[in-house]
């Protein structure tokens, strides 16, 4: 398959393929593991059609727990193979993510309930949160992609946090379950690209909010 065909395919236009070919791009997964599949399938479209350089990095759940969605082994057997280079999964090692080892741009994807949270109040006591913290010394991009069982009640306050941040940007999200999950939000991962194309220009994608079409 070409590389046109390729992007076709995983619906990424010129414009978004020009905008992240060769950028060193920090990906780090939480452990929403009902979404890890979607979101390895964003990674895998972000190496192989965009040219992108990623820095994987895992939260300690993620890289550890093994559950019906998929093994702990096999996660990092697969993001090692298509980044061909080690997971970041230490505090030690996520905090040169900064001046010393700048990023273009980070993404959380997914972004739990309680990294949102973390992120929003600046705590640093685990891998993905420090490498927030450190790669926002340097003024670049943070985009989140969120999938939060309470985004919509004991996080609400922290998702307004940092929809007011300088620097930090959403995938655009909807409520995946609104009758049976009224508080929870997901973040829709196929429009994770022209996120990030918006937000290295400085602007959030819109709508942030979006009406899922039942079925």
């Amino acid at each position: 398959m070409s590389q046109t065909d390729k992007r076709e395919e995983a619906g990424i236009n010129k414009e978004e393929m020009r905008c992240l070919q060769g950028k060193r791009i920090g990906f780090a997964m939480c452990g929403s593991f009902c979404t890890h599949a979607q979101a390895y399938r964003e990674m895998e479209k972000l190496a192989t059609v965009c040219g992108a350089e990623l820095v994987p990095i895992l939260s300690d759940v993620s890289y550890t727990t093994d559950t019906r969605f998929g093994t702990a082994e096999d996660l990092r057997r697969k993001i090692r193979l298509l980044t061909g280079t080690q997971i970041i999964h230490t505090i030690e090692r996520a905090e040169p993510l900064g001046p010393a080892q700048p990023l273009d741009l980070m993404i959380v994807c997914p972004c739990t309930g309680n990294t949102l949270a973390k992120i929003a109040n600046g705590i640093t006591d685990t891998p993905v949160c420090m490498a927030v913290k450190a790669h926002m010394r340097t003024d670049r991009p943070l985009v989140l992609a969120l999938a939060s069982n309470d985004a919509m009640s004991a996080n609400l306050r922290n998702l307004a946090v940092l929809l007011g941040r300088k620097q930090v940007y959403f995938a655009p999200m909807w409520q995946d379950d609104p009758e049976k999950k009224p508080h929870s939000l997901v973040a829709d991962f196929e429009s994770l690209q022209k996120t990030i194309r918006l937000a290295m220009e400085g602007r959030q994608a819109r709508p942030l909010f979006l009406v899922k079409e039942r079925g």
